[in-house]
């Protein structure tokens, strides 16, 4: 288990207990971090408090990571909130591999990895 606690933003949350964001968002929490769900039509998910979309969080908020369950196609148009946002890193989960986006984040500073969130928490790489 991760010593340091992390603020995390998980793009794409869910209330449907099968899809891996959910899963994400309940081992995110089981493991001590503080998740901020982001979905624009769900108002809590797991007793969470969800925002509608990366402006609704505040810029006084330090993100340490923000891990993506959205498609290209959705994140396309996400370059300048999540640059707004600033996080230590992004991690695009399998099926959210978008290079374009990635290499506009690297450009400012952003690391991002290709990985699977629930596999860098089960395994202490998180």
């Amino acid at each position: 288990m991760s010593e340091k606690k992390e603020t995390v933003v998980v793009l794409g949350a869910s209330d449907k207990t099968e899809r891996y964001s959910n899963q994400a968002q309940r081992l995110l929490s089981e493991y001590g971090h503080e998740v901020i769900p982001v979905h624009p039509a769900l108002k809590k998910i797991e007793g969470l408090v969800v925002v509608p979309n990366l402006a609704a969080i505040s810029n006084d908020t330090k993100i340490d990571t923000l891990t993506l369950y959205v498609s290209a196609a959705i994140s396309a148009n996400l370059s300048a909130p999540i640059i707004q946002l600033h996080p230590g890193r992004v991690i695009f989960n399998p099926g959210t591999e978008n290079p374009e986006l990635m290499q506009s984040l690297l450009a400012e500073g952003i690391p991002c990895e290709e990985a699977c969130t629930l596999v860098l928490l089960r395994t202490g790489q998180f």
